[in-house]
């Protein structure tokens, strides 16, 4: 029988708190990690995961950082080591929310904050937890990125930006880190239905499914169940990829 098992694994999931980072939470615990719940603001979210993964029997700490503050970060990494240490699955989800617009009314602004939480907060992960999966030769990086990057349509600017550059920044760290055992990709959700979606009744959207072949959005445990499956030893030998997870919505192609 294949399982996903992450026994002993530690796992940090920047932005825990949002709509897809507390799904991927629950999934890593529940597939044997310990959890490093990150969070920017939401605090009484965060308190709400560790109780339900500290409930599964596994270990479970908060942190509070600013992702796109390299101190910030490295500050995260140093308490992280003291209470848990090394990790050795990180993923990359948090990210500045704004108001889309097109390019010429779209503040600069915005373009600095989707490059600073998209591309820095990669590079300031990868500097402070790459380190100790070299010395120990394992390790995952995942980085959540989005079919937008794929389909470039209008007001989505500088979200494609920050996204696109993270994917080339993850390319090339799966070629600079992957002699050491260490695998780098990227989930791109499509609109993916949340709680959020669960509690207002906005499921649904028939002009988005009708143009996505399987017919419907996806769900936040979608998304969490490719994650899982990244961080697992059944990834062993993929890296640099860019996964959608968009029921067919985007297509890479060859």
């Amino acid at each position: 029988m294949i399982s996903i098992d992450l026994t002993g694994k530690v796992a940090l999931i920047t932005g825990a708190t949002g709509d897809l980072g507390r799904v991927m939470v629950r999934t890593l615990a529940k597939a044997g990690a310990d959890v490093v719940i990150h969070y920017n603001q939401n605090a009484a979210k965060a308190e709400e995961l560790q109780a339900e993964v500290e409930d599964m029997g596994r270990r479970a700490i908060i942190v509070q950082a600013d992702v796109t503050n390299g101190e910030s970060i490295y500050a995260m990494k140093d308490a992280v080591t003291e209470q848990l240490g090394a990790v050795d699955i990180v993923v990359a989800n948090a990210v500045i929310q704004y108001q889309w617009t097109s390019i010429l009314e779209q503040s600069v602004e915005d373009y600095a904050s989707q490059f600073e939480s998209c591309v820095m907060q990669s590079v300031y992960l990868s500097k402070a937890f790459a380190p100790a999966m070299i010395e120990r030769k394992r390790g995952r990086f995942i980085g959540i990125n989005t079919e937008c990057a794929m389909q470039n349509f209008a007001t989505q600017s500088a979200y494609v930006a920050g996204k696109r550059g993270m994917d080339g920044l993850y390319r090339v760290l799966a070629r600079e880190i992957g002699e050491h055992g260490i695998t780098v990709n990227q989930v791109a959700p499509g609109w993916t239905i949340s709680d959020r979606d669960r509690q207002n009744n906005t499921e649904r959207s028939e002009g988005y499914e009708s143009k996505v072949p399987l017919k419907r959005r996806g769900t936040d445990q979608e998304i969490a169940n490719v994650v899982a499956f990244l961080a697992s030893d059944l990834s062993s030998y993929i890296t640099g990829a860019y996964i959608p997870v968009s029921g067919g919505n985007v297509m890479p192609t060859i």
